[in-house]
């Protein structure tokens, strides 16, 4: 497994987190700086998954 992978899925667990804590103090800053986190942690994710393709794992 890529390392991009891992850190694309601790990332979007964060984000998860983080968006989650935004929503409840209504604090729509860090939603959307968890939504953010989500995003790139899943963009991340995807690219270790095309080289993981590459590399034919």
């Amino acid at each position: 497994m890529d390392k991009d992978r891992v850190e694309g899925s601790a990332k979007q667990a964060k984000g998860s987190v983080k968006e989650t804590v935004g929503k409840v103090t209504g604090d729509t800053k860090t939603e959307a700086e968890g939504k953010a986190d989500k995003t790139e942690g899943k963009v991340q994710n995807t690219f270790g998954g095309v080289k993981d393709s590459i590399r034919g794992k």
